[in-house]
This record gives C-alpha cells, structure tokens and sequence, in this order.
C-alpha cells in the first residue's frame, strides 16, 4: 500500500528497467509535515523525521524519542525501476526502524551513488534473505496520510490515493495462512485484514485497512496538507471527490 499497498500483488511482475529520472526535491518543512501526516496527530511530536537529499540519501529532520521513525519514501526497491513521481509517506516503530525503514534508506543512498534500479533490487533482495531486513520481534508502521502515490487498486498502476492503513509486520505469512481471500476489484474485501507482500517473503505486511468514518476524518483534518501537497506537485493532487486519482 507503503510502499507501501503495492502489492496484494500475490505475485509481482518486474517493470522493464528505465534510466533513472533526477528526484525533484520538497521543501523540507512540507516533507517533515507529509511524513508525521502517517502517524496520528498525539504521536507527532515524539517521533524522528528522516528528508530526502536526492544527491545523497536520507538525513536526519527532526529527532524524536519514542523510537517512531518517519520518512516520505521515494524509490520502492521492489518494483525494479526508479521514477520520479511515487511519494509514501510512512512511519516504522523501533523494531521497523532498524528493518524495513532501513532497506527504504539504503535504497536511496545506492540510488544517489549511482547504482542502477536492477542491481539495487538484487542487493536489498539479498540483504532480506539474510536476514538484514527482517523484524525480529511484531511491530508496526502507520500509513494513515490523507494521500499518496504508489501501486494501488484495481490494477496495481500508479495511482495518486487516499488509502490510510496500518501495516503490522508479517515477514513469510501470506494470505493462504490467514484464509484471506482480498480481491482488488472489489474494495469491500480489503477492509479486513489481509497480507501484502512486497517483493519478496520476507517483507510482507498485514495489512488493516482505516474505516469510512476515520478516513473521511483524516481527509477533513488533513486539508491544508493536501492543498501544500498539491501546490507543490499536481501529481499529488487528489480527484475532487477525494477519491484515486490515476496520473
């Protein structure tokens, strides 16, 4: 869905590889914002943002102490190719921070340094067999920003979506170990839940889904976010209704 929906994606498909596109930079107090968006407001304050310096990775915004680690993640590993336009905003707890959220940063400083899309998917994917990556104990990463842009539903395209969720760390469970049966063409299945997984085994999530009520809540609240968002790139920019916008 960070990433983060991308993949109920039971099974994922690389994209051809492309000549990777230069990162276009976001002012830092409007990324420090869009990424804190993922936590709720009582847990902001307390949390570690990481920004983007496309020229050499991330760094270090604002430091927290609850052990919550925020970033608006740009280059997804997984999907075997780099662009310009995917924006996840998204918060790990201190077992996700040392994990998951490092394979999002170390994506980004192979990507500054030059490595292309193809040969950083082969890395990370190793590092997640070996056990770099993977959690070890439960946890969680909150996803409940009013928008992002990532692989989204019906049809797993890059989409600009309003889709706030919980991600609960679920590395070799599938959906067969839960009887979940989630159905992307049909949204009254994914709101139960269900395991995304995300490249390989390793990185899989289970995946709850915010109700109508909370979401309709975080869009109201969210507003003057959403028009900074959309101010600054239209890719970003929500359909009117406030429904998927695909771009």
């Amino acid at each position: 869905v960070a990433s983060a929906f991308a993949s109920t994606r039971l099974t994922l498909s690389t994209p051809s590889i492309v000549t990777s596109p230069a990162l276009t930079p976001m002012p830092e107090a409007l990324e420090v914002r869009y990424a804190l968006s993922a936590l709720p407001p009582a847990l902001r304050d307390a949390a570690t943002v990481y920004v983007l310096d496309p020229a050499r990775g991330y760094r270090s915004a604002k430091h927290g102490t609850s052990g919550l680690a925020c970033v608006v993640e740009r280059m997804q590993w997984e999907l075997g190719e780099f662009r310009d336009d995917l924006y996840v905003p998204l918060c790990y707890d201190d077992a996700g921070a040392g994990t998951y959220l490092k394979a999002i940063m170390d994506t980004a400083a192979l990507r500054a340094r030059g490595m292309d899309a193809a040969s950083v998917r082969a890395r990370v994917d190793a590092r997640f067999h070996d056990g770099t990556y993977v959690p070890r104990k439960p946890g969680l990463s909150y996803m409940l920003a009013p928008v992002m842009r990532t692989l989204g539903p019906p049809d797993l395209k890059i989409r600009t979506m309003p889709m706030p969720h919980l991600m609960f760390y679920a590395p070799h469970v599938s959906n067969a170990d839960l009887g979940a049966r989630p159905d992307l063409a049909d949204p009254a299945s994914l709101r139960w839940p269900f395991v995304d997984r995300q490249g390989n085994d390793a990185h899989s999530y289970m995946i709850q889904m915010a109700g109508e009520t909370e979401k309709a809540a975080i869009l109201a609240r969210e507003q003057p976010l959403l028009a900074a968002l959309c101010a600054h790139r239209d890719v970003l920019c929500l359909a009117p209704s406030g429904t998927h916008a695909g771009r």
